[in-house]
């Protein structure tokens, strides 16, 4: 008999079937999805990102969406905060919290808990940015070559962002980077008992999906959501968004240029967003494989949700059936 409240976690690259899945799981099991996408928290970013479908929203439950504005930044420590308040308020109601994305970050923060470094100082990061362009990265990297010599060689000195958020942490709190420092605790040390599932599926099918997945994205109006988001100071996480940086890009290199930006993004602009994704698709991969304690489940093509949400039900989550 479980003791422990149940917190299921569905991993797995983009296009794997993570939301029908989780969907699925959440009618069978009286579920509410947490998101564990760092893009998702984004307003105005929906096409782009693969948000669910306000209509699938309204059938369950679903956090960790729209919950900034584009121009702001959301940090793990942010997300994690979010997420666990979020975890207490749906097992307080008797309901089984689902969380689901590729953010390999986000669930490890879940996970595993975060070293307790400090977050962002916008005086700071100001300052260090003015060094940044007034005096190049090479400085930048010595002087942290100075404070923390390990932690310099660790990030090289072409990470500049790295470097600078390094002498950040040390600049705040005056610790070097480097030194260990006892971790913020993750969900089995907060009391709860963690299931981790990972989708597997067949590389061919998986780019093939991601393809088709792109041409849908253009069909639904990618183009437009991209040249409203043009217009606001997007932070740097959004900038770097997958399907969205590939195009911003080049709206930047033609400005003024409207035709010629819409023609280049639907032909070039469309096949670099496939390339990327693929990429992107392979790296989260990688990290997940990595991870220790993923539950994988092989999903042939053409085996339907419903069947695969029936086997990981009844093969892994017999507690709660």
């Amino acid at each position: 008999m479980l003791t422990s409240p149940v917190v299921l976690l569905i991993v797995g690259p983009t296009a794997s079937g993570k939301t029908s899945l989780s969907i699925e799981l959440a009618k069978r099991l009286g579920g509410e999805i947490i998101s564990a996408d760092s893009m998702l928290v984004y307003k105005g970013m929906d096409i782009g990102t693969a948000k669910p479908s306000l209509k699938e929203r309204l059938k369950i439950p679903h956090h960790g969406i729209d919950l900034v504005e584009p121009t702001r930044k959301f940090s793990v420590f942010q997300y994690r905060q979010f997420a666990l308040k979020t975890i207490r308020d749906v097992v307080s109601r008797g309901k089984v919290p689902i969380v689901v994305g590729g953010t390999g970050f986000y669930v490890r923060a879940l996970l595993e808990g975060l070293s307790p470094l400090p977050g962002a100082d916008a005086k700071i990061r100001k300052k260090l940015e003015r060094e940044l362009k007034q005096e190049g990265p090479e400085r930048l990297y010595k002087r942290l070559l100075k404070i923390d010599p390990k932690r310099a060689r660790d990030i090289g000195p072409h990470n500049v962002r790295r470097v600078m958020r390094a002498l950040e942490i040390y600049l705040v709190s005056g610790r070097k980077p480097s030194l260990p420092a006892a971790p913020s605790p993750g969900l089995r040390e907060l009391g709860y008992c963690p299931v981790v599932i990972g989708l597997n599926r067949d590389r061919a099918f998986l780019y093939e999906e991601i393809n088709r997945r792109v041409e849908r994205m253009f069909r639904k109006g990618l183009l437009a959501e991209i040249k409203k988001l043009s217009k606001k100071r997007l932070s740097e996480t959004a900038r770097q968004g997958v399907g969205y940086k590939e195009i911003l890009a080049d709206a930047l290199k033609t400005s003024g240029l409207a035709a010629e930006w819409e023609r280049r993004a639907r032909t070039q602009g469309r096949d670099r967003i496939k390339r990327a994704t693929r990429r992107f698709a392979k790296r989260q991969w990688t990290w997940f494989k990595k991870e220790k304690g993923i539950r994988w489940v092989w999903w042939p093509e053409g085996l339907p949700t419903q069947a695969v949400a029936e086997f990981v039900q009844n093969s892994m989550l017999g507690p709660l059936s």
